[in-house]
């Protein structure tokens, strides 16, 4: 089974974030020029929560509360569930659906270096099924 260190070699390391202080209404800015469902809340080096567009919608739109006044923080998820580099993806596919949540950020050493989605592993999955059924037909022809 692959594992988290080997999906982030595969789709990158690239990770966004924002600070608690900074304002939803920047968070969400941020997601869209990315085309990401979720940012990292960080206090300098430390992961402190993370802010999706769920928590978006349902922190700030059906509150009626303004995104350009309402700081990351108050309506940040946290404490955030992590995973690490050796971690398998059925580790992350079952914390994920356990917890309900869409993305895990990867914490090796205390240090973010990268971030899964439910996306992500999805996609690692159906490659891994091609990948067999490929290795099944061509040992069938053999």
């Amino acid at each position: 089974m692959v594992t988290v260190r080997q999906l982030l070699d595969r789709k990158g390391r690239a990770v966004f974030s924002i600070g608690p202080e900074d304002p939803v209404l920047e968070a969400i800015q941020l997601m869209a020029d990315h085309f990401i469902g979720a940012l990292l809340v960080m206090k300098g080096e430390e992961l402190v929560g993370i802010v999706s567009e769920r928590d978006y919608a349902r922190k700030v739109i059906l509150l009626d509360r303004s995104a350009a006044e309402t700081p990351a923080w108050q309506i940040m998820s946290a404490p955030v569930h992590t995973v690490s580099p050796e971690s398998s993806m059925d580790e992350c596919m079952r914390l994920m659906t356990d917890k309900r949540i869409r993305h895990l950020p990867v914490v090796e050493d205390g240090r973010v270096v990268g971030m899964v989605s439910i996306g992500d592993l999805v996609k690692a999955v159906i490659e891994d099924q091609q990948r067999t059924i490929e290795q099944l037909e061509g040992y069938i022809h053999s």
